[in-house]
Formats: C-alpha cells, structure tokens, sequence
C-alpha cells in the first residue's frame, strides 16, 4: 500500500511538472532573438520553425534544433543546434542575446563575415562549434570570456592574425580545434597553463615558432593527449622538454620547417602511439627506444634527411576525431 501511495505521488509530481512547462510563458527576451534569427535565414530552416514561441505553444512542437529547459515561471533557450542546413550569411549577431545558451551548434553552413564581439555574453555557454563556415577576420578576445566553455571548434573557416592569449582565460577548455584557418604569429604558451586541455588542433595555419617556446610554461598542458601542429611554419628542434608531457598520444608535426636530431627521451612518453615526423628537415638516426616502443603504432618519417637505413613504423594515415569524439 505504501509503494503504491508513493508511485502515485510521483506520478502527480511528474504530471504537475508537465503543467508547469506546459503552462510556463518563454522569456520574451528569447522569443524575440530566435524571431530575429528566423528572419535572417534561409528557407531551409524557416520552414521547419512554425509558430511565434521557439519552445513550443500549444500543440506546436518547440522549433527544430532549439531546446528550451524551465527557470522559475518561464522557459529559456538553453541549446541552438542549426547545422548542415547551407545557412547563408553574417553570423547572427541576435544570437548573443540568448543569455541562458550552453550549446551552440551551427557547423557546416556558410557564414560569413566575424564573430562579433557580444560573443562574450554567452557567460554559460560550453559547447561552441563554428566549423566548416566561411568566417573571417581576427577572433574577438571576448571568447576569453566564455568561462564555462569545454569545446571549441572553428576549424575550416577564414580566419587569420594571431590567436588570441584571451583562450587561456577559460578553466574549463578540453578540446580546442583552429585546424585550416589562415592564423598567423606563434601559438600563445598561455594555453599550457589550461589545466584541463586535452586536444589541441592548430595544424594547416600559417603560424611559426618553436615548440621550445610553446611548452616553455613549466608544467604546462599536464593532460594534453593529441596535438597537431601540422602543415605550419614551425622551426628548432624537438626538445628533450617536450617528453614531460607524459599522456601525449599524438604529435603530428609533418609539413614544418623543423630541423635536428631526434630525442631519445620522446620515446619515454609512456602512451606515445601516433607520431609524425615527415616532410621537415631532420637529420641523424631514430633512437632504438621508439622501435621499441609498447604502444606506438605510426612513425612517419618521410621527406627528412635522416640516415640511411632508419625505417618507419606502420601505414602512413590521416588522423582525424569524429562528432562523438568532439562530444566526449
């Protein structure tokens, strides 16, 4: 009897908090940013959007790609996801007004123009994803302000001047991906003192430097596992140094311009599986200790000047995260 006495309870509880939302008003604020959003795009969404209230009225679903949660009296928008609908035009500056946002999603459009600085409203804001677009100009410091943020994607975009000290303003970043842009400078060592940085993407850019400046931050990137420096105009050496960031599993640093031998102590990285070395200009032999090495699978090591005789390990292969893996 009292199981059922409690099976009711919550059922009346379930029930009364879908009246709640059923009968919650959304934040007007947020009705009238996605209603200046729906104007500005393209008939491939618009369709899809029916109605005046983004998360639903009546018996009209919540619109496609928004996802609304209640707070108090009221409905805000927490996630926008609107991607691989050939959006055409400048990033939606009404956007920034929705405050409560911590997802957004609008990948594989074609954007155009900067991200505007409002950017830096966005305070609760943890996933970003602006890849594959076609924006441009010089990333605004605000991002800086995107404390909560765990991913950002704005790879295979247009965008160029340096990459801004700003992103090591933000605690929380695990996978950051600037990959096919047209950054120039050096990659701020600031971003080794993010604690919790696991991927770090800025290969096919125009940047230069060393790897000795970008890891001269003792203890830097204590987590980092992948990191792609590929296809830039890096020179120097590979420092003994760098084996201090012990879960490296990738280095990917084909198509520099980096020149010298290479350490014995990057074959003593406990977890090393990928690491690509080819097309730059080093010299000397490959130590005994990589051919040895429990876990690596790929050394690659063509176009360099190194003696005859040393070998790489495994088939050559592009390396590239999936969706799930950006989501993880």
């Amino acid at each position: 009897m009292a199981s059922f006495c409690s099976l009711t309870l919550i059922l009346i509880s379930i029930f009364a908090f879908s009246i709640s939302i059923a009968n919650s008003k959304t934040l007007k604020r947020d009705v009238k940013a996605l209603n200046e959003i729906k104007a500005s795009l393209g008939w491939r969404v618009v369709y899809a959007w029916i109605g005046d209230d983004p998360c639903g009225d009546g018996d009209l679903p919540p619109w496609s790609g928004v996802t609304c949660s209640t707070q108090g009296d009221y409905r805000v928008v927490t996630e926008l996801e609107v991607y691989a609908v050939s959006i055409v035009g400048p990033f939606p500056i009404a956007v920034t007004n929705l405050l409560d946002l911590t997802r957004l999603d609008l990948h594989n459009n074609k954007l155009t123009g900067p991200i505007p600085p409002q950017i830096g409203r966005l305070r609760r804001l943890r996933m970003l994803n602006l890849r594959w677009n076609k924006l441009q100009d010089v990333l605004p410091p605000e991002i800086g302000e995107l404390k909560r943020l765990t991913h950002l994607s704005l790879s295979f975009n247009n965008f160029k001047g340096e990459i801004p000290r700003e992103l090591a303003n933000l605690p929380e970043l695990r996978y950051l991906y600037l990959q096919e842009n047209r950054f120039t400078g050096r990659v701020p060592a600031e971003l080794g003192t993010l604690q919790n940085l696991r991927h770090l993407d800025v290969g096919n850019n125009h940047l230069v430097g060393t790897i000795r400046e970008l890891i001269r931050i003792e203890g830097g990137f204590p987590v980092l596992r992948n990191l792609y420096l590929n296809n830039n105009y890096l020179t120097g050496g590979i420092p003994a140094q760098l084996a201090n960031l012990t879960n490296l599993e990738i280095l990917y640093l084909s198509y520099n311009k980096m020149s010298g031998a290479i350490p014995t102590a990057l074959a003593h990285i406990p977890k090393l599986t990928y690491l690509y070395l080819d097309h730059n200009q080093f010299s000397g032999r490959i130590p005994d200790a990589f051919y040895k090495h429990p876990f690596l699978k790929e050394l690659y090591i063509e176009g360099n000047a190194f003696r005859p005789g040393v070998n790489p390990i495994g088939v050559h292969k592009v390396l590239e995260l999936s969706d799930t893996d950006f989501l993880v």
